[in-house]
């Protein structure tokens, strides 16, 4: 008879997210008059920029085409895009990637969690605490996270970095020395960055000591302080090191489209010589058939003048939803920090008042949705995300009603 992976009940009896929809679905059940504001899930909600819609409706005419219609895509990508990100993204900043380091895919959040598969089971993982789930439960998935603490919230075999307001929610390195080091900033859910010297003692560290960095870059166009890097390739000896992972869902609205890429370096090796690109181009040949061509076109679009000229102003029309959240939360008396370089907006929880406690009470007295800061970590209790990805008009809203409780 068939079992199932042992591994995947392991996991903890419910995901963060699952739990924030049933109580806004039993609430919107039981409430059905009342108008409640989504400032939880970090999901856009401007549409896509013409540029990019101009690109699709092009795409959607040739394959139309005989001559012109496109079956399955490359491997790492189409050429257009990957030699595109290579102009636009890293040239600008300086950084040596090759296109054949590129590999086009459906999004960041699968690259994060499916990464960690080319590794060996024993490899040792250290996370920010708190942290995006997505890395701890796919490697809880892989049997690589050993026994779950149902007080504490900790894996035994996962190395948590805290970050808090002692380190301005920065990761300290850990005393036991990692295999896999997991790194996003800006940060979700904190807000928070590093700066170019802070990420360069980074890879310093991963390179004395023979880890590999798995760095999530999703939020970099957010980014408005100047010594705030853009890419983990800006640092020296990066390429020896680090893994980047990016995304269209947050700079260009792409998050019903789906699209992103992952640079693996050619210099990147493990311990025996073997090169990783070369793992990771056969996992992504044999489980991934690539983004739709008229995606990949669409994501060619993000870098063409207009299309940046477009998302810049999307980026900015949500970064002044943060500034409006951050400021009127200050002036109610909240401690806050975040939204300068990324869209999120980390708070603390009055009165002493857990996450989920906090939660309910935004809930049930503001109809405001936002996220508990203990569902990112252990070090997330007591804290609180609030997204600014929702419109000008409830992120307003919003805030004057969280003002007024």
């Amino acid at each position: 008879m068939i079992r199932v992976n042992e591994d995947y009940l392991k996991l903890p009896g419910s995901y963060l997210f699952s739990n924030i929809a049933k109580k806004v679905a039993a609430f919107t059940e039981a409430n059905p008059d009342k108008k409640i504001i989504r400032l939880g899930i970090g999901d856009v909600t401007q549409p896509l920029c013409p540029a990019v819609i101009k690109a699709l409706h092009s795409a959607v005419d040739e394959m139309a085409d005989k001559d012109t219609f496109r079956g399955y895509a490359p491997d790492l990508g189409y050429s257009f895009l990957r030699d595109t990100i290579v102009e636009k993204v890293y040239k600008k900043l300086g950084a040596g990637i090759n296109s054949d380091e590129i590999f086009i895919s459906d999004g960041a959040k699968s690259d994060s969690g499916n990464i960690q598969e080319i590794f060996t089971h024993d490899t040792k993982v250290a996370v920010c605490d708190p942290v995006y789930p997505v890395y701890v439960d796919t490697n809880v998935m892989s049997g690589r996270t050993g026994i779950y603490d149902e007080n504490t919230g900790l894996w035994s075999n996962v190395i948590y970095m805290p970050c808090t307001a002692a380190n301005n929610y920065c990761p300290e390195f850990p005393k036991e020395v990692p295999d896999l080091i997991y790194l996003c900033f800006p940060n979700n859910p904190t807000g928070a960055t590093i700066t170019k010297a802070q990420l360069q003692d980074w890879v310093d560290y991963a390179n004395k000591n023979k880890a590999v960095i798995v760095y999530d870059a999703a939020y970099e166009a957010y980014i408005s302080e100047e010594d705030v890097p853009h890419s983990i390739y800006e640092c020296e000896g990066a390429r020896t090191c680090a893994i980047e992972i990016r995304s269209f869902s947050k700079n260009a609205g792409f998050t019903g489209t789906r699209l992103g890429y992952t640079v693996v370096p050619s210099e990147l090796k493990d311990a025996d010589g073997v090169e990783i690109r070369q793992l990771w181009a056969r996992r992504h040949g044999t489980k991934f058939n690539g983004a739709p061509y008229i995606i990949q076109r669409a994501g060619e679009a993000v870098f063409s003048e207009e299309g940046q000229k477009e998302t810049n102003e999307q980026i900015a029309y949500y970064m002044n939803n943060a500034k409006v959240i951050l400021e009127g939360l200050k002036a109610a008396g909240y401690t806050v920090s975040g939204g300068v370089n990324a869209p999120y907006i980390w708070l603390k929880t009055p009165d002493n008042m857990t996450s989920w406690d906090f939660f309910d009470y935004l809930l049930l007295n503001a109809n405001v949705v936002g996220t508990p800061g203990s569902g990112f970590g252990p070090s997330g209790e007591g804290y609180f995300r609030l997204t600014a990805f929702g419109t000008y008009e409830n992120t307003v809203e919003a805030v004057e009603r969280i003002k007024n409780l």
